[in-house]
This record gives C-alpha cells, structure tokens and sequence, in this order.
C-alpha cells in the first residue's frame, strides 16, 4: 500500500491592494499569529514557527523548504487554495502562479477552488457581530467557468498535477451553495477533452456526511468528509450546555480536547470509494476569531499518528489510485492547524505522519 497524502495548501496574505485596503498596509498571516494571546487556562499561544520562521511564500527558498519537508512526512502533493470570484477576479494567487511559471519546487500539486465570499467578521475581534462584506463569490455562468479553466489551463498541463485514473484532481470546496455546479462541472469536462486532459476527478467539501448522495448527484466523483468542524453536534447534552456557557457568558472560545476530537473524524462511510477521509493534526482558530474560535486542546502528534493510523486502515481496500487522504492543513497557521514545524514540537508531526505511513 502506497498511500496518497494530499495536503491542504494556503497561499497565505502578502502585500497586495486588497489585502493593504482591508487589513491596513503590511498585514500577513503572521500578524494575526504573533499577537495570538492565551484566552484560558492551558491555552497555548502564541504558536512559534521553528525551522522556516515567519516566512514570506513570495521567496522560492522557501517554497523548495515546503516541499523538501512534506517529502520527509510521506504526503504525496500540495492541494494549493486558488481563489477565483467570478468575472477574472482574483486573489493570492502569486505563490502559485511562480510556482507554475518556475517549475519549482519539483512537487506534485493540484487545486481546491475556495470558493466562497470574504467577510471581516472573524479577522476582527474587537468588533464582534461586524459582517462586513469585503469581496463576493460570484458564478457568472459558462463564459466566466472558461475563462477560469484557461486560466489554469498551464497548471492542468504541468507534469506535476496528480491524477487519480487518469484524472485531474480538482476540489470544490463550497458545493451545496453553488447553485450552477453542474453546468461547472460539464463546462470544464467538455474542456479537458478538447485540450487534450481526458477528464477531470472532482471532489467536493463536505461538512456534513447526510449530504453525500445530494453533492454526488451533481456530478462530482467524491467528497471529502469534514465532519471534525461539527464537533458541537456530536456533543452530549452537557457538553453542549458547558460549551455554550463558556462561549456566552464566560467570552472564552469553544474548547474540546483533541483526544476526543479524533473520535469524531473520520465518518465511517470515509471506507466507501467516493468519501475520501480528512485527518487534522491540530485547530485553533482563536488568532483570527478570538473568543468565537474553536480549540482542540492540548493536540499531540502521538495522538495524530494514531488519526492517521486509522485513515490508513479504512483506505486500504479501495483501489491503488483512490487510497487518498486529504491532510487539513499544511500551513493554516492563522487556525492553529499546520503541520510545519513549531517551536513546541519541532517535526513532531512530520515524524508522527511517516511513522504511521511507515508502521502500517
């Protein structure tokens, strides 16, 4: 067994218009990061980068260190966020536009089309309950969903892009709210084959395993299961009532222990052939939401080896191409959800993943 680790990939903020306009001149993912403070007892803030630092992924060193450290972990490709909101606009789409245009790093990659508008609600926690919409997800129908496909056309081509029989491996990460999906997905099947691609392999985000046959009637091969986000739901009674308690009245996030998260991760339909399952080494989304952020306590990576162990096993009787794991993420570091080094663990997770890959 050779299995397919595909990790979550965000292009991250970098000095750009927009991103100057609606954060103020100089603002990155790292700003949010470094002033992260402790919101209860036991929280653990701020996360320190280690071995790349607060980087700049506009530097290609950096990129070939990315990439050289996934290797070491055993994950087979990036699944880079591209976001594209209709009518040719777009944005942080420079580290992977260089990442084509240079051929390095030599690493696989594919796309997940992040497909949802952008509000400051959660970036602004001195201004709770402020929705300020900042840029809109648009589909503008068949001429916009060509223009979207040429535009990546170069990256579709690169030697790079994995397949799964065959296939381009593409995700749509908002499907339930794209009302014109299934006028998506025949456009660019219809392009594939005249630009000599074959086909494309779509997956689809789904955060909740009841809505598997709806989002695969709409024409996408498989969903990958998010279920962890839905950790309140799972909850007993009492849980639920202490978690809302604290999040009210007591202006503390949402806190569950990851060791209890896991049990929650992977659905058992995560075994059938069209639900790839997602596996989370760590969250916390308070540096970007504060008080109204989720935290997985006290994460370890003995604890994501043995959540790995088990997506390992519910895999290893689909077919060779299919046996993928998605990975969330590889450096969301604004959500407390990376796996590059850090100042507590070091390549603790990277050492947890290719054991898992290793042992099983």
């Amino acid at each position: 067994m050779k299995p397919r680790i595909i990790a979550i990939y965000l292009p991250q903020y970098h000095p750009f218009p927009e991103n100057d306009e609606w954060w103020g001149k100089g603002f990155t993912e790292w700003t949010n990061v470094a002033r992260a403070r402790k919101l209860f007892p036991g929280h653990n803030q701020p996360h320190i980068p280690a071995d790349l630092g607060f980087y700049d992924l506009r530097m290609p060193e950096v990129r070939e260190e990315q990439a050289k450290l996934a290797r070491e972990a055993g994950i087979e490709a990036f699944c880079y966020y591209e976001y594209w909101f209709g009518n040719g606009r777009q944005l942080m789409q420079r580290p992977f536009e260089e990442v084509v245009a240079t051929g390095k790093p030599d690493f696989p990659f594919c796309l997940c089309w992040a497909n949802h508008s952008w509000y400051k609600k959660l970036w602004d926690p001195k201004n709770p309950g402020k929705d300020k919409l900042l840029i809109e997800q648009l589909y503008p129908g068949e001429n916009d969903y060509t223009e979207h496909f040429m535009h990546l056309l170069p990256a579709f081509k690169d030697k790079r892009y994995i397949r799964v029989n065959g296939k381009l491996f593409y995700v749509v990460y908002d499907a339930l709210h794209f009302e014109d999906v299934t006028t998506f997905i025949k456009t660019w099947r219809r392009l594939a084959k005249e630009n000599g691609l074959n086909d494309f392999y779509f997956v689809a985000s789904d955060f909740n395993s009841e809505h598997r046959e709806k989002i695969l009637s709409m024409g996408f091969d498989a969903i990958h299961n998010v279920d962890h986000l839905n950790i309140y739901h799972k909850s007993n009674v009492f849980t639920k009532v202490m978690l809302t308690i604290g999040r009210k009245y007591l202006h503390i996030p949402m806190i569950y222990p990851y060791r209890k998260a896991i049990r929650h991760m992977l659905h058992p339909e995560c075994a059938r052939r069209d639900v790839i399952p997602v596996i989370v080494p760590n969250w916390d989304h308070t540096p970007r939401s504060g008080a109204r952020g989720l935290v997985m306590t006290n994460p370890a990576p003995k604890y994501f080896k043995q959540l790995a162990m088990q997506a390992l096993d519910m895999v290893k009787d689909k077919p060779e191409e299919e046996q993928i794991i998605i990975l969330k993420s590889w450096n969301e570091w604004g959500e407390g959800n990376y796996m590059e080094p850090d100042l507590q663990y070091g390549h603790g997770y990277i050492n947890a993943l290719a054991e898992a890959i290793k042992e099983f």
